[in-house]
């Protein structure tokens, strides 16, 4: 091999040993420019700063130090606390699918854990948050105008929880929202009940109302939904199904029932403002 071409290859080399050191010393400067601030935090520490940033409404920066805290010390005695924690900042951040897929998660994972009621009351509310607001839930809005699977899937969850963790501190508040969501899904009914009725749909307002009665025979929505039965049977030309309602709702208003009566002139009254003026077309 000649002078010049040893000479050609020892630079060559030279340049590229040089730039990669030179690659290494960028990389290393960037890398550190770029350094997690919590390195080397204690499992203590992750966790105060998390709860912490929760309570203060920072919830996307929460949900960051519990990700770390689960990913460092995935067997610490905070790693359960982190996943039904971060659900809680989604359903309070208003992403309730995602409160509802970490509690999912969890309850696979740790089906009788210590914190398994609360990620199932967690899961409780957020699916009847799916198509409103949190805040709308906790103020106690009227629930039979939201979605009725939505109740319907919630109050299967509250069951869950009150069946499985009866002595749990979430299964007496469990208990109020499956009698809340029993009168909505009962008021719903009746609703739609009403809705049939002022159409002139009398068939479909008593398969309503009988659900009512069939499905929620408790509820102050019963003795309305015997009423929208006897007025569709009279509409129908059942007289005689409509008498022996109308021989029920006697015998209630005889025992001092005061509230079937009024909701029936209520009922009358709305009957009257939804009906087709004198001349109007009736679609």
């Amino acid at each position: 091999m000649s002078f010049a071409l040893k000479t050609i290859i020892k630079r060559t080399l030279t340049a590229a040993c040089l730039g990669s050191v030179i690659l290494a010393t960028t990389s290393c400067s960037m890398f550190k420019g770029v350094e997690d601030p919590t390195e080397g935090w204690t499992a203590d520490k992750l966790y105060v700063e998390a709860r912490d940033n929760l309570n203060e409404g920072n919830y996307e920066t929460a949900r960051d130090y519990y990700q770390k805290l689960e990913a460092r010390y995935p067997y610490g005695r905070y790693s359960q606390q982190a996943q039904v924690e971060t659900a809680y900042s989604y359903f309070k951040e208003g992403e309730p699918q995602q409160a509802i897929a970490v509690c999912d998660r969890f309850l696979r994972q740790y089906p009788e854990h210590p914190l398994s009621p609360y990620a199932l009351y967690i899961k409780g509310i957020a699916t009847l948050d799916e198509d409103e607001g949190w805040m709308s839930y906790l103020t106690r809005q009227d629930l039979s105008k939201r979605d009725a699977q939505a109740a319907r899937d919630a109050f299967d969850i509250f069951k869950e929880l009150v069946l499985r963790f009866p002595n749990s501190r979430y299964a007496r508040d469990a208990r109020e929202r499956m009698h809340e969501l029993v009168e909505a899904q009962a008021k719903y009914e009746i609703n739609t009940a009403k809705y049939y009725y002022v159409r002139d749909a009398y068939i479909a307002a008593i398969n309503r109302a009988e659900n009512v009665l069939l499905n929620f025979q408790t509820s102050p929505q019963a003795e309305e939904a015997l009423i929208i039965m006897r007025d569709s049977y009279n509409k129908l030309g059942m007289d005689d199904k409509a008498a022996d309602i109308q021989r029920i709702l006697d015998a209630n208003k005889n025992r001092g029932s005061y509230d079937t009566y009024l909701r029936a002139q209520e009922f009358e009254a709305a009957k009257a403002a939804a009906a087709p003026k004198d001349g109007a077309a009736v679609k």
